[in-house]
């Protein structure tokens, strides 16, 4: 019995196992996807250091720009991921929608990181200091710090069984940051430029299809490393369950 019994509540395990390994090995993702952001990334860098002009005011520290923008807002397209990830978790109850939230908050967490300190860079040359309580700088750090905790949450495995749902509660509560950071800008009187508030944001052309260029990247890349946490982080769940029955 035990032998039978035990065979017959792993096969669900392993058919799940083998549909996502099958799904996430496919030329598609494995080979497809990498190629294409390591190619967009050279493609942007083209565009970034040749194509644009330098801005007469900043010079090459403006380039930071085109770096800066995409990390900034892929953060908060992984942040949306998040909540949408959460909502799932409540609504399906799904150890997949979990992994998927868990891997937009650690990319979503990284580009955060990287956009404020991309950002303080480019103050320094810009407004002449590393920071400023500005309302966009603010609201971006409380929003790092957020989802930071978020996969400190994740992390201690506090809730045992109901820990899943608790992450999913602050995943929906922290997205309340999201909107406030992206419309900040225009909101309140801020030294933060509001990018795009005009029809071409005041760029030249040549600036303009330079960030469009590095935001298609960038976004390439952001799925391959969400893709990539998503399918660690539900093998990982899946080895757990198995280990645990």
């Amino acid at each position: 019995m035990g032998r039978n019994e035990s065979s017959s509540r792993l096969n669900p395990l392993l058919v799940n196992a083998a549909h996502m390994n099958q799904t996430f090995s496919s030329t598609t993702f494995r080979v497809i996807l990498p190629l294409a952001t390591i190619v967009a990334m050279l493609v942007s860098q083209y565009f970034i250091w040749i194509y644009a002009p330098e801005e007469m005011t900043m010079g090459q520290v403006q380039k930071i720009f085109y770096t800066h923008l995409p990390l900034a807002w892929w953060a908060l397209v992984c942040f949306g991921g998040v909540f949408v990830g959460s909502i799932m978790v409540l609504v399906r109850r799904h150890p997949a929608w979990h992994a998927f939230a868990g891997a937009c908050a650690e990319i979503g967490v990284l580009f955060c990181g990287l956009a404020l300190v991309t950002g303080s860079l480019w103050a320094r040359s810009a407004w002449n200091t590393w920071w400023t309580w500005d309302p966009r700088l603010s609201t971006a750090l409380v929003m790092w710090f957020v989802y930071a905790g978020y996969l400190i949450l994740r992390g201690s495995g506090l809730g045992g069984a109901s820990s899943s749902r608790l992450c999913a509660v602050l995943g929906i509560i922290a997205f309340l940051d999201v909107p406030l950071v992206f419309f900040s800008a225009r909101m309140w009187r801020s030294i933060h430029p509001a990018v795009f508030a005009s029809k071409s944001g005041g760029l030249e052309p040549e600036m303009l299809v330079t960030v469009l260029v590095s935001l298609t990247a960038w976004g390439l890349l952001t799925l391959s490393l969400v893709l990539a946490r998503w399918r660690i982080m539900r093998y990982h769940a899946l080895m757990d369950e198995i280990t645990l029955r």
